[in-house]
């Protein structure tokens, strides 16, 4: 098939070099030139593990190719897929100025008949906003379909080559018979394609990524009442994890969730539901309760050293929001940072992917180390913030004598609380 994705974001350029990967002819195409550019030398401006080698292999073997014309991407392809930005607008509904300025364009440049496919997250209506544009100006007849993704970053490729499940959103046969074709090389253990209209589809991907911050926020909420009552939020995990209505999946506590979907997402379905005079009141909390789970590491810091901060050397092991990935948005380090500053702590990091998304933030203002080890001289305390592998099993008897003093402030559990009062360390961690 002749394919084109318009957006070489995170999910445009995962998704383009996986139906590449299936033997399709795939075109993106992004305003960008500078990354266009970059992505025809090899280069990927995003950090997700087997990608580079995916795009690279594609572009070798001529079934995938970067542009920044949006007429070649249009009229070289049958389906487009619409991967473009929603960010939050000041009331945290999503901004549809990329994907109504994108569907304009398709009308006017269309040279027949093509499908368009909304891939975004966005809004329940937008496919009907994008049917209305593309009806009031396109010359050939144009099918709108909603598919939203379902990738979780540090594992997108697996997530796209071999989907737990595929949703399309269209009321068209011959629509989603194509989408179903097309689909059917990443479906081939069986995992479903379901069919449904296409406001279904737009809701489904909102309900799944707020149900899953509702088990987060339930489950750090859950584990700050352990502390206070002196229960093991691990052992109630494993308890509750093993029922299978429950599953075991976003069941572990820690700083917050973060990254470009939760946050945005949560906020944007409860920004929607106003608009039909629906408070979605759960939402709502879930979104409070994640905001204040990302200071939990600073209630306990501060309450350690009295409020005295002031002069204190603080290292955070990890920044970006979650393992194998460089993406800091809406990271709880960023949260933990500034107010670190504030409080006039002297503030030093360590990650392996995202020192360098996080130093012009705070240029001159915080050191950044390359070895984690070289951070904690003379610290005063460490906050574990994100769960990369190499911090799981450190040099404990390094630490110790590198740090000013043995404190250890663990925001992701990755250590056993036992062990660490054997070896001398003053712990504290989530819900334990």
């Amino acid at each position: 098939m002749k394919l084109s994705v318009i957006g070489t974001g995170y999910v445009g350029l995962v998704q383009g070099a996986c139906f590449a990967d299936t033997g399709n002819n795939v075109i993106c195409m992004d305003i960008d030139e500078k990354k266009i550019n970059s992505l025809k030398k090899g280069t990927i401006p995003i950090y997700e593990p087997g990608l580079e080698e995916l795009v690279r292999k594609n572009v070798q073997e001529g079934r995938l190719e970067f542009t920044t014309s949006i007429k070649t991407a249009v009229q070289k392809s049958d389906i487009i897929f619409l991967c473009l930005p929603t960010p939050p607008s000041e009331d945290g509904s999503a901004d549809l100025t990329h994907v109504l300025s994108v569907a304009n364009q398709i009308a006017e440049l269309a040279n027949g008949e093509k499908i368009v496919v909304s891939k975004s997250t966005v809004p329940v209506g937008t496919v009907d906003k994008i049917k209305q544009v593309l009806k009031k100006k396109a010359k050939h007849p144009m099918e709108v379909v909603s598919n939203p993704e379902f990738l979780k970053e540090g594992s997108a490729l697996q997530d796209s080559l071999k989907p737990d499940r595929v949703v399309i959103g269209t009321k068209s046969k011959k629509a989603a018979a194509t989408l179903q074709e097309l689909y059917d090389p990443f479906v081939r253990t069986g995992n479903p394609i379901i069919v449904m209209d296409e406001r279904s589809s737009e809701m489904t991907k909102y309900a799944a990524n707020a149900f899953l911050a509702t088990k987060i926020s339930f489950m750090n909420e859950l584990a700050n009442l352990c502390e206070e009552v002196g229960a093991d939020i691990d052992s109630i995990r494993r308890g509750i994890g093993s029922d299978p209505r429950i599953g075991k999946q976003f069941l572990f506590p820690g700083v917050g969730y973060g990254g470009s979907c939760f946050p945005k997402d949560v906020k944007a379905l409860v920004v929607s539901a106003e608009r039909y005079g629906n408070a979605l009141t759960i939402l709502r909390s879930v979104d409070k309760v994640n905001e204040e789970q990302k200071r939990v590491l600073l209630r306990k810091l501060n309450k350690h050293f009295k409020n005295q901060l002031k002069g204190k050397t603080i290292v955070l092991w990890g920044l970006s929001f979650k393992p194998q990935t460089d993406d800091i948005r809406e990271a709880p380090s960023l949260v933990m940072i500034r107010e670190l500053l504030d409080a006039g702590a002297k503030v030093r990091a360590h990650d392996p992917i995202a020192n360098t998304m996080v130093e012009p933030l705070f240029r001159g203002k915080v050191e950044f180390y390359e070895n984690c080890y070289d951070a904690l001289k003379d610290a005063d305390a460490l906050l574990v913030v994100t769960e990369w592998n190499e911090f799981r099993r450190p040099d404990f008897s390094k630490m110790k004598k590198l740090m000013k003093k043995p404190v250890i402030l663990d925001g992701r559990n990755i250590y056993d609380p036992k062990e660490m009062k054997d070896k001398g360390f003053i712990y504290y961690s989530i819900g334990r």
